[in-house]
């Protein structure tokens, strides 16, 4: 089992470069969950978990990680604005501690400062209403920060 989350070279090796990934926008009150392609090209937003208790939300999860036949996991880390811890990322590793305990998944934790907003201003530029952007902002967020993800680790693949 995992003891901790790994380099991107690590998660790529573990990986051999191949399958597809899940990513996790943990909140305290949802989940975003998007899904790549087997390629890694791609970012999808899936759906948003409503939060209830971690092992009722980890069971769904890891659920729809196993029907998808995902390969790891790519989990946005909430860091301050000038790159320092504060207490959402100090929640967001011990949401990853305690999934080690039910997974043997990889697990990769991808900066996500910015990815809200960069999820709302896309669907604002989309015209949507703010009804339909609070709906899908989690999801799309989880998008947001597995593409990012996504481009590192087949920049590193890729060599």
């Amino acid at each position: 089992m995992a003891l901790s989350a790994l380099t991107v070279e690590e998660f790529v090796g573990r990986l051999q470069g191949e399958g597809r990934l899940l990513g996790l926008d943990p909140g305290t009150k949802t989940i975003g969950l998007a899904i790549s392609d087997s390629s890694w090209a791609i970012a999808s937003p899936v759906r948003t978990l409503m939060r209830t208790k971690f092992t009722q939300d980890a069971q769904e999860l890891l659920g729809y990680a196993r029907t998808e036949d995902v390969k790891g996991l790519i989990i946005g880390l909430p860091l301050n604005m000038d790159g320092s811890e504060g207490p959402r990322a100090q929640s967001t590793r011990a949401f990853v501690r305690n999934l080690f305990a039910l997974s043997d998944l990889p697990v990769l934790l991808q900066d996500e400062r910015l990815s809200t907003f960069e999820a709302d201003q896309a669907m604002r530029g989309a015209n949507m209403s703010r009804a339909k952007r609070a709906a899908k902002i989690d999801a799309l967020a989880a998008g947001v920060i597995l593409q990012s993800a996504l481009d590192r680790l087949r920049a590193v693949r890729d060599g």
